[in-house]
């Protein structure tokens, strides 16, 4: 970058206003023939090539991991309380979480819904309640009284799902008057 400062460059500007076809004649005369430098053409930098790995064994793994943390904690049965408590989260919280001394700052209605709509769903809400900084959500799965001998589908969906989230840092059912065991509180890290 040059300093429009220095003195030699607004000199050198008055002078190539001023340079008169004279003056150009004689610095011919002075320089004589001039030659162009011959250049090496430039090389082009080579790439890596990307790795050796399919592509289909690529999306096998990521389809086996998937299906691993699709797995649901087994055995939940329709009445069955869920609760969870990741590591470090003290019980004085998770007892105050579970007689519901935290307020809900939102709610999530998942009731009919097909497993993968209620999957984003709920993916979405959680984001959200994080974006928000909201410290306790409720989350109605229902208690799978219709599901026949499947037991109780997002009820059991939506606990493994949790369990997977890092913003979830504990959950468990809900007290009766929030739904009982058709529901869950869910405490939200912090930010």
């Amino acid at each position: 970058m040059t300093d429009r400062t220095d003195p030699a460059h607004d000199s050198a500007a008055e002078d190539d206003a001023s340079v008169t076809e004279a003056d150009r004649s004689l610095f011919r005369d002075a320089v004589g023939p001039v030659a162009g430098v011959n250049r090496a053409p430039r090389r082009k930098r080579e790439r890596p090539l990307p790795s050796a790995r399919p592509a289909m064994r690529e999306a096998d793994e990521r389809a086996v991991i998937g299906e691993l943390l699709d797995e649901p904690p087994p055995d939940v049965e329709t009445g069955d309380d869920l609760v969870y408590r990741s590591e470090g989260v003290q019980l004085s919280v998770m007892r105050r979480l579970r007689r519901g001394h935290y307020r809900c700052q939102a709610e999530l209605d998942l009731h009919g819904m097909v497993v993968d709509v209620a999957r984003h769903c709920l993916a979405v809400f959680l984001r959200d309640a994080l974006d928000r900084d909201y410290r306790c959500v409720r989350i109605v799965h229902g208690k799978g009284l219709r599901s026949g001998h499947r037991g109780p589908v997002l009820k059991t969906k939506v606990a493994g799902w949790l369990r997977q989230r890092n913003e979830v840092l504990a959950f468990c059912s809900a007290r009766p008057n929030d739904g009982g065991t058709g529901a869950v509180y869910v405490l939200m890290r912090r930010l």
